[in-house]
């Protein structure tokens, strides 16, 4: 695939998995052997399509309102993809243990993905985990730790 067809995957791959939740699209979108990398993320989640679609779903129950912007897309190469993204919500659900605090919340991620035969093969993602607990009260924020 070009670039220009690889972008258009992850783009496809934004909209409708992540945010329209649409599990049928990620099956079709990620490579049967899909392995996803983020040490933000639970280890369960970064074994298979399967855990990392399942896992996924966490943060549509914690945050209903979920909806992710891409900032920046370019294409490295002809097999990868790099996304710089923001993803904001309310924290309306349970999240990891975090019970919902009604907060909106914005985080930011770098994301690498690598194609392959068409499909979405590997993913690397760093994502402000930190800001996203501070946002939700759960870690205290620099200024709130020296009061």
């Amino acid at each position: 695939m070009c670039a220009t067809e690889n972008i258009a995957l992850v783009r496809r791959f934004f909209d409708e998995f992540v945010n329209r939740g649409d599990v049928a699209a990620a099956d079709e979108l990620l490579a049967a052997d899909y392995i996803h990398h983020d040490p933000a993320l639970p280890s369960g989640m970064q074994t298979s399509r399967a855990d990392y679609v399942q896992g996924f779903r966490m943060f549509p129950t914690a945050f209903p309102d979920l909806h992710t912007t891409i900032d920046d897309i370019f294409a490295g190469g002809d097999d990868k993809v790099v996304v710089r993204w923001t993803t904001r919500g309310t924290h309306l659900g349970s999240l990891m243990g975090i019970p919902p605090t009604g907060r909106q919340v914005a985080m930011t991620a770098i994301h690498i993905l690598r194609i392959a035969e068409g499909r979405l093969a590997e993913g690397w993602v760093s994502f402000d985990a930190l800001g996203m607990l501070q946002q939700l009260g759960a870690i205290p924020a620099p200024s709130q730790a020296a009061d």
